[in-house]
């Protein structure tokens, strides 16, 4: 629990708290109760893969999430020790990933225009980071540095000290960025100090997905509920929407529009857990604004997006269609494990490519991440 509160100033401490609410654990940011994670204590959890034929749409027998996932799983000591993940990883046959914190996924969504408290609990959890696991472990395991760009000032600094303290890439919400004044695009000429800082860095920009404020247009058609729980598919108009692949694609079309990926073009960008079924929609959008708009472009975005984007997809998704718009270069194998919508084994995404060719995957289960590991374009 002392994930976002060990390193965080007192004054902050009522704005971050663990309540009791009928019984159960639930986070409350900034005067809300989130019930976005139902569990944010992670004490017990879904077992690894355990919703994988949910996600591959094979639930024949329209079974629940709940009733897929059976008995929970006890905290291992693989999911936050960094010698036992590599025992594990040894064991998989997997050399070495990336490590995104699932619960910094819902806290800038409910910030507000909040900016001190935003950048405070940015700080705190990145600080954990660095004392838990480090930016760095053996060269094998690399947390991410998560950032949020509601202050430009504020993200500079914390962008010194994650490259201070050896942070290999960044995680910004794929998401309008809040503010005093309301929501506006990552792509505006007042984060460009920032985004020159990356560029000059070699450091590479993951988009996770993320509480992206999205799922205001699912509650339009649904319940009216005041939040979204996460994993709740109860209603079947969910699986009908893709609000993850609607913020995703924004956060790339306004990166470009608004000219960040040409005014820094050094800058490697990743989409993550987010998919791939929005891609061939995006090219679509690209190609119709380029043909209405072309001198609003420096070039073409279709091949903005292709030189600069690093898209990882879901083992369930059509990766052969997928090839026809990022191009092998620009995929980069992730399991998800140890959540329950990833895979149990994560070798198991070899049977996903099985039509690549041996050069291409291993493009895409090893060499693309760590050619953006090592700084490579």
């Amino acid at each position: 629990m002392d994930t976002f509160r060990r390193h965080l100033p007192k004054q902050f401490h009522k704005d971050f708290q663990y309540v009791q609410v009928e019984g159960r654990t639930k986070l409350a940011i900034n005067g809300h109760i989130s019930e976005y994670i139902p569990n944010p204590t992670f004490e017990v959890v879904a077992a690894p893969g355990s919703h994988e034929i949910w996600y591959r749409g094979e639930n024949a027998e329209g079974k629940t999430l709940r009733e897929l996932t059976g008995d929970p799983l006890a905290y291992q000591p693989e999911f936050g020790n960094p010698e036992a993940r590599l025992k594990l990883l040894d064991e998989q046959g997997v050399h070495a990933q990336l490590i995104f914190p699932t619960l910094a996924s819902i806290i800038e969504g409910h910030m507000g225009n909040n900016v001190e408290l935003m950048a405070a609990l940015v700080h705190s959890l990145n600080a954990w980071v660095l004392d838990e696991w480090s930016f760095n472990y053996k060269d094998r395991l690399y947390p991410c540095a998560y950032i949020s760009l509601a202050d430009a000032e504020k993200a500079e600094q914390e962008l010194d000290w994650a490259l201070k303290n050896g942070a290999r890439h960044i995680l910004i919400r794929p998401a309008p960025v809040p503010g005093l004044f309301g929501p506006r695009s990552p792509g505006l000429r007042e984060f460009d100090r920032f985004w020159g800082k990356v560029n000059e860095s070699n450091i590479f920009v993951v988009l996770h997905v993320s509480d992206s404020g999205y799922d205001q247009i699912y509650r339009w058609w649904g319940s009216g509920a005041s939040e979204m729980v996460a994993f709740d598919r109860s209603d079947p108009l969910k699986a009908c929407m893709d609000t993850q692949g609607r913020s995703i694609a924004d956060t790339i079309a306004a990166l470009i529009a608004h000219g960040v990926m040409d005014r820094f073009p050094n800058i490697r960008w990743m989409s993550a857990e987010n998919g791939s079924i929005w891609v061939p929609h995006l090219m679509k959008m690209f190609k119709r604004a380029h043909g209405q708009m072309p001198q609003a472009f420096k070039r073409h975005p279709i091949d903005t997006f292709r030189e600069s984007v690093f898209v990882e997809p879901y083992y369930e998704e059509d990766l052969n269609e997928l090839r026809e718009f990022v191009p092998v270069e620009r995929l980069v194998f992730g399991s998800d494990w140890p959540h329950a919508e990833g895979l149990a084994m994560p070798l198991d995404f070899l049977n996903e490519v099985k039509d690549f060719t041996p050069a291409e995957q291993e493009m895409f289960m090893s060499s693309n991440l760590k050619g953006l590991l090592d700084g490579k374009r």
